[in-house]
């Protein structure tokens, strides 16, 4: 029997999909239209917004901010303990319509501005600005979400 854990005391919204084997904490809020996959772990006082999607194998810790339409790719790891193990915790913030790219690992703390791209890969140890690609080991910015969407659209119209 396939089951997830959902805490009694999490709220979740109209057509929201949680796949197979997924944790989702107390205090947690999910908005509408989001979908969580396989064995992602979201765990308490979490809060999500609508049409966000949230791949497989995502590790959210408490106090995470998700806002509208995100996307999160498989592995991804953000992280609530700048100096651990401690007691004091601060979550990530990530805004509306950012991408966070397939083990992309972000510190406690950080906050990824809207429409901003997290490249696959990428230790994330700063606040992104808005409409900002970075990636590396650590970080950096590597050109606009407009050059961004120029790439992506090249792509797709590639042979």
């Amino acid at each position: 029997m396939v089951e997830n854990f959902i805490s009694e005391k999490a709220k979740i919204g109209e057509n929201t999909k949680i796949w197979h084997f997924a944790y989702v904490g107390d205090d947690t809020e999910i908005g509408n239209g989001v979908k969580i996959g396989s064995l992602a772990h979201v765990d308490y006082d979490v809060k999500i917004g609508n049409n966000t999607m949230i791949e497989g194998l995502v590790y959210i810790p408490p106090l995470s901010r998700i806002g509208n339409n995100v996307f999160i790719g498989p592995s991804a790891s953000l992280t609530n303990d700048p100096f651990p193990p401690s007691e004091k915790l601060i979550g990530v913030t990530i805004k509306d319509n950012a991408i966070i790219g397939s083990r992309a690992v972000i510190k406690a703390g950080v906050t990824i501005g809207e429409n901003s791209v997290v490249a696959m890969g990428a230790v994330v140890t700063k606040d992104v600005p808005a409409n900002t690609v970075v990636g590396g080991v650590p970080a950096k910015e590597m050109y606009s979400k407009e050059e961004y969407d120029k790439k992506q659209l090249d792509w797709k119209n590639s042979n």
